[in-house]
């Protein structure tokens, strides 16, 4: 897979004037900014061969908080089709998977709370960089966030809904506030007896939750 080759199919010049278009919120960070399309799409062919998505017949793949389209983008150019879900907070992303072509249903994540219906199941329900468990933030600054029986609707919700026989589910999470895994103990502990395979920083489960899903489907 050859980042320079992906970079060369992007119109750089177009993310600049969409991000001249959509500016910065005050005080936002701009570090990995989303315009800077080599950094996104290193992080993304990363995400793309660990699913073994460059090397796999077409999927149907749905990407819960899809942000500026990157991930979709991708897939879609190593034959997949993809759908994205994700609040429409930022006008920066509305720009963005525009310009990419990629489908998007608007709509929130909330706790214990059914997602949209979207009339098909999927082979792929990908989350990166999960932050819809995130509820508020607490009063010594880290986050209020899910419970185990919130997890647990939700995982049950994708199962049962959105997911085909032998889909997968990728959750793919940010390290916590002092920079230690998000998977503690008591949460490894938790997702595994869910059926997750974790590596790093992500989980994987099978539509089966008797059935451990794998990485490699080649």
């Amino acid at each position: 897979m050859s980042t320079r080759r992906i970079l060369a199919t992007i119109d750089r010049a177009e993310l600049e004037r969409l991000r001249e278009r959509y500016p910065y919120r005050p005080n936002a960070r701009r570090i990995n900014a989303y315009e800077d399309a080599a950094y996104w799409i290193g992080v993304n062919v990363k995400r793309v061969q660990d699913l073994w998505l460059d090397r796999s017949p077409p999927l149907q793949i749905l990407d819960l908080g899809c942000g500026p389209g990157y991930f979709l983008y991708l897939t879609r150019l190593f034959g997949h089709q993809g759908l994205g879900l994700d609040p429409d907070d930022e006008p920066f992303f509305r720009g963005t998977t525009k310009h990419f072509g990629v489908r998007r249903v608007v709509a929130r994540i909330q706790p214990q709370t059914p997602l949209p219906d979207l009339g098909t199941k999927f082979d792929l329900v990908t989350g990166h960089r999960v932050c819809f468990h995130r509820i508020a933030r607490a009063e010594n600054g880290g986050w209020l966030e899910w419970s185990p029986v919130d997890w647990e609707f939700f995982i049950n919700d994708v199962r049962t809904r959105f997911l085909r026989s032998d889909g997968r589910l990728l959750l793919e999470f940010n390290r916590r506030q002092d920079g230690s895994s998000f998977f503690t103990e008591e949460w490894r502990d938790f997702f595994e007896a869910q059926g997750a395979r974790i590596l790093r920083w992500k989980a994987l489960l099978a539509a089966d939750p008797n059935r451990r899903a794998r990485f490699k489907m080649v």
